[in-house]
């Protein structure tokens, strides 16, 4: 029966030690939070789109754009002679057609 008021003691002792042990975890957090508290923030930068150096200027900026609209009238004539010559084409052989049709097609067929 001698070894009944010894784990009384062990048992006393080993909470108290978790005391302890849960006090410093208790401090060290606050610390740390403490610490994130008083961190200072670091400086906001304002962000800038970067603009090239040869784009900056705005003379180049319309010279560009005249460019372009330059362009998009030359692909616009093309188109429209294109579509222009592929209508004659169909019209020629349409007025072929018909004259095959009402001149040459041999009269015996007709019913």
């Amino acid at each position: 029966m001698g070894w009944k008021p010894m784990e009384g003691d062990r048992n006393q002792d080993l909470e108290q030690r978790e005391r302890k042990l849960r006090e410093r975890e208790m401090e060290l957090r606050l610390r740390e939070m403490e610490a994130d508290i008083n961190r200072p923030e670091p400086p906001f930068h304002k962000t800038v789109k970067h603009q090239s150096e040869k784009f900056s200027q705005p003379w180049m900026k319309k010279a560009i754009f005249g460019i372009q609209l330059f362009g998009i009238g030359v692909a616009v004539l093309v188109a429209v002679r294109i579509a222009a010559a592929v209508a004659g084409i169909v019209m020629f052989g349409a007025l072929v057609w018909m004259a095959y049709k009402l001149f040459l097609e041999s009269p015996k067929n007709k019913p």
